[in-house]
């Protein structure tokens, strides 16, 4: 993954993760649409990661197969649940210069994903995240979910003093050291992950850029409205506590220079660790392919894009 141009400039590369749990019935459709779009779109290298957290169903069969016949996708499989858990155990291994997340729906307009990476490829920004209420956001959602998305990120301004607009859209990227310096400091796994991350990054003063976003809401969603927010008012208490107490300050690495980038990446499919470590890797669901011991980035096969 680590490619130089005809100027012998090392190209900076982006690896995205599209998180999943029992998906197998979209998954196919998702990343084969992701895929073609960053191929013909997308100018840096790049990587797709599907990260299926302890799915029961032919989600990791279906992320196999992916990786046999798509050149830049690769997979893991974690033997537990939690979208924060995933994201955390793929970024921070990650040898990309920049991590990003979206949901597997792609309900985000995957037009926004380059203005989402470039500030932070260019060095000019820490991370990035996708806006459905910034002014220029065009969203379509039931009334239901657009009260619950704007009565949360109020209680985050009124509780946490957030400036961020938009803490839980699926559709997030941060530059991969300033990830590894900010993750012993993320308590949560699930879905409160992401305002911890962003909470964390406004704290230690880094730079969070906003991207209006269109976004259609999927109704197949199956997130348990009420669950996540008593679990998301728990996270706000802890945070709260972590800044009376000063614990949020973070030793972090320099911003990044600017680069020259083009060209793509290649992927393979692995099995990972489960969440309690021990370093022995899990055991996929029964059918499975047998993958390769540890995520790497692989060289591009003579048929693969340039």
């Amino acid at each position: 993954m680590n490619e130089t141009n005809a100027g012998g400039v090392r190209q900076r590369s982006v690896e995205i993760v599209v998180p999943v749990h029992n998906e197998a019935h979209v998954l196919g459709d998702s990343i084969g649409r992701l895929h073609a779009y960053l191929e013909a779109s997308f100018p840096f290298p790049f990587r797709i990661t599907v990260a299926d957290n302890a799915s029961t169903d032919a989600t990791w069969q279906a992320a196999t197969g992916l990786t046999a016949r798509l050149p830049h996708v690769h997979a893991v499989h974690l033997a537990a649940k939690g979208r924060g858990r995933a994201l955390k155990y793929v970024w921070s291994r990650s040898e990309a210069d920049v991590v990003a997340y979206m949901d597997v729906d792609l309900s985000t307009g995957l037009d926004g994903f380059l203005p989402l990476v470039a500030p932070l490829l260019s060095g000019h920004s820490d991370l990035a995240i996708g806006s459905r209420l910034h002014p220029q956001a065009a969203v379509v959602r039931g009334p239901k979910r657009e009260f619950v998305s704007r009565s949360y990120n109020l209680l985050l301004k009124l509780g946490l003093a957030a400036r961020f607009s938009d803490a839980q859209c699926g559709f997030k990227a941060v530059r991969t050291e300033v990830f590894r310096a900010l993750a012993p400091h993320i308590e949560d796994n699930t879905w409160f992950f992401d305002t911890e991350l962003l909470v964390l990054a406004e704290r230690n003063r880094l730079r969070i850029h906003e991207v209006p976003v269109d976004w259609v809401d999927d109704p197949d969603s199956r997130v348990d409205i009420v669950a996540t927010a008593v679990d998301d008012l728990k996270g706000m208490g802890r945070m709260q506590r972590r800044i009376l107490t000063g614990r949020t300050r973070v030793a972090l690495p320099p911003r990044a220079g600017t680069a020259h980038m083009t060209a793509a990446a290649h992927g393979a499919a692995s099995v990972e660790p489960g969440p309690g470590g021990g370093g022995e890797p899990t055991s996929p669901p029964a059918g499975a392919a047998s993958p390769s011991p540890s995520p790497r980035w692989t060289a591009p096969s003579s048929a693969s894009r340039p």
